[in-house]
């Protein structure tokens, strides 16, 4: 497919393309100076409070939220999807192994790579609708298993079958703990998946969005998400924030630690936001999700917190910077029995359905993308031989 162009006037996008519009959807939007974000047209912290993650996957993949006769569809669709046969486990396992040990992300895109290949995943630009979205279900079904497999085998251990009965959740619980999940860990892990399926234009959507428009595989704009996502800056920071909390140790020392990050230039990991010009309601409700699990990691980061935000104030009083979902998510990811070196991953198995929605969505506009560069380098020679 050749490129398409067009003659226009350069626009000089702002750095990071901060405020820049450069598509539409219908899949959510992010409202930063409301404190605010939907999936469709609803609410999406109601919807992390009152719905499961399969009905949430089905309003975003689908357009709409099910009624029970067709979530029970819904759901035996994604289990089956979810299920990898041993055939296919043997040889995804086998890929796997070789970078065991790694990076889970690492392993991950690797792994992806090859299931796409395994279960040949065609072009996007060649593909009708129902073929796309059997590979967006197909895709995001089997991150789950991959990340916890890959992480089964970075430890010695056989990764797990799944158990669909657990449902998607519990059955990710189930895979990276091996133990039966208690009800109380599977609500507040379903709270931070919901959260985070999906967040405007950020950086991984983008990526894959961008991948999508050239007419690639689904699974190659999924593995393109998956590198964006590995960024510290990006899928990183919950990890990074409960280091810091460890590094605090105790509620008294937050504040002579907050000043000496700023003083040294550092980022204080967990506040503030590219979007939010406040509250980040995602913090909010994982907060409270922190407080319900309960424990000490909890008790500290709510002290900490309070403390932070009062150094943050008197030191940029012209910035609103509070907690932000990476600083409460990793508490909640703990509590519920989830290694520090999975916190990333388990974004990406949120993330990876909200990734699928947007690609499918940009596969219909059938225009690849290309933004300009601005050159700054030396001036340009015309004519003559090069030196």
């Amino acid at each position: 497919m050749s490129e398409n162009t067009t003659t226009t006037t350069p626009f000089v996008a702002p750095p990071g393309l901060a405020g820049v519009i450069v598509a539409d959807t219908t899949i959510g939007d992010v409202r930063g100076d409301e404190g605010f974000f939907h999936y469709r047209q609803y609410d999406a912290t109601r919807l992390a409070r009152t719905r499961s993650f399969e009905e949430v996957w089905h309003l975003l993949v689908c357009g709409s939220l099910p009624d029970q006769g067709q979530l029970t569809a819904w759901t035996e669709r994604t289990s089956k999807a979810a299920t990898v046969p041993d055939a296919l486990a043997a040889q995804l396992i086998s890929v796997m192994r070789a970078s065991a040990g790694t990076d889970p992300l690492v392993t991950l895109r690797t792994a992806l790579s090859a299931y796409g290949s395994l279960v040949g995943d065609r072009p996007l630009w060649d593909s009708d609708e129902p073929t796309k979205a059997v590979a967006a279900i197909r895709g995001a079904a089997v991150v789950p298993w991959l990340v916890a497999a890959a992480y089964s085998l970075a430890h010695d251990e056989q990764p797990r079958r799944s158990r669909p009965e657990l449902g998607h959740v519990g059955n990710y619980l189930w895979l990276v703990t091996g133990v039966d999940p208690e009800p109380d860990h599977v609500a507040a892990l379903t709270r931070y998946l919901i959260l985070t399926i999906d967040h405007g234009f950020n950086n991984s959507t983008f990526t894959a969005r961008t991948v999508a428009s050239t007419g690639a595989d689904l699974t190659a704009c999924l593995v393109a998400g998956i590198g964006s996502l590995s960024g510290p800056l990006h899928g990183g920071a919950p990890s990074r924030a409960l280091d810091a909390l460890d590094e605090i140790g105790t509620a008294d020392r937050a504040r002579p630690w907050a000043r000496d990050q700023l003083a040294s230039g550092n980022r204080v990991m967990g506040f503030g936001h590219a979007v939010y010009r406040g509250l980040d309601p995602r913090s909010e409700l994982l907060k409270e999700s922190a407080i319900e699990l309960g424990g000490a990691t909890a008790d500290l980061a709510v002290q900490v917190e309070a403390e932070v935000v009062s150094v943050l104030a008197e030191a940029k009083p012209d910035r609103v910077l509070r907690a932000n979902v990476e600083y409460y998510a990793g508490v909640v990811m703990q509590a519920c029995g989830i290694p520090r070196e999975m916190f990333t991953p388990t974004f990406a198995c949120s993330r990876v359905v909200g990734w699928t929605a947007h690609v499918l969505e940009q596969s219909r506009d059938r225009k690849i993308i290309r933004p300009l560069s601005h050159y700054t380098g030396p001036e340009v020679e015309r004519g003559g031989s090069p030196v």
